[in-house]
């Protein structure tokens, strides 16, 4: 009687730490808030952050959400947020530990060497924490709502030589088997990936939750590393400068027509029609 519920513990014990093979990292980057109407500076040097409110990119949210609930699953270990960017960045890192996250770094760069940051420096940083978390599985949002650059998760596959799942509107895992749904022009694909993987949350994987007061008061307690990309070896310079940055152009008002004879010959005017 006693072997076999000792053998029944070992054999709950080794399901459990199969089932929780996954060490996540996220990514989190700190952007305008999407509900704050973005001005250009007025050199035309760049946009005008001094004052405005950030928030985490939306989709960088729905990443840590599939992330949490992957743990929640005992499919995941630990989640980690990572970040890099000023000091500011920690306001944005400690959202996801009150989320549910367990651990954050913070990767500092600041002034012209943040601004100018292009997508591939991020993945350098993020190939290095993956080596550093011993993380095998990686999930940023598939673009940020700032630069809609849409190259990081991609980039940083391909640095690391893993499979990727990208536009993620569904991920199932199972051993080390990834099913993901992605959102495609033509509708949805099915794609089955092995682990280790790179995945982009696309806007329709998930709905991220509410940070709740005790979490936020807990989350002060999580740990959370600052480092340097000096410190993981990765050059940040940008070789990519801005020239300028402007508004589009204003919109004209519109007119009204009395007929389609009117309608046509406005076109002809507007030389829309020949």
């Amino acid at each position: 009687f006693f072997l076999r519920i000792l053998s029944e513990v070992l054999f709950s014990s080794f399901a459990l730490r199969t089932r929780m093979s996954a060490r996540v990292l996220v990514g989190c980057k700190r952007v305008i808030d999407y509900a704050v109407k973005v001005r250009v500076k007025p050199d035309g040097t760049g946009v005008v952050t001094q004052g405005v409110k950030h928030s985490m990119n939306p989709f960088d949210e729905i990443a840590v959400e599939q992330a949490l609930q992957l743990k929640e699953k005992k499919i995941a270990s630990d989640v980690i947020a990572f970040s890099c960017g000023p000091a500011q960045c920690v306001e944005t890192l400690r959202t996801a530990l009150a989320m549910g996250a367990d651990k954050a770094i913070h990767v500092t760069v600041d002034g012209a060497d943040y601004e100018n940051m292009q997508p591939l420096a991020v993945a350098k940083i993020m190939k290095e924490l993956v080596s550093k978390e011993s993380a095998n599985l990686v999930i940023v949002g598939k673009q940020a709502i700032d630069d809609d650059c849409n190259q990081t998760g991609q980039m940083l596959a391909g640095l690391l030589g893993w499979s990727q799942g990208t536009f993620a509107s569904k991920v199932e895992l199972a051993g080390e088997k990834v099913e993901v749904v992605r959102e495609v022009d033509g509708g949805l694909e099915t794609v089955n990936l092995r682990m280790p993987s790179v995945i982009t949350a696309d806007l329709r994987l998930n709905t991220p939750r509410y940070a709740t007061l005790p979490n936020i008061m807990k989350a002060k307690k999580k740990p959370m590393e600052t480092l340097s990309a000096k410190d993981l070896g990765v050059d940040v310079s940008s070789k990519i400068s801005t020239v300028r940055v402007s508004e589009p152009p204003a919109r004209e008002a519109g007119s009204k027509v009395g007929s389609v004879p009117d309608l046509i010959q406005k076109l002809k005017e507007k030389g829309a029609l020949a």
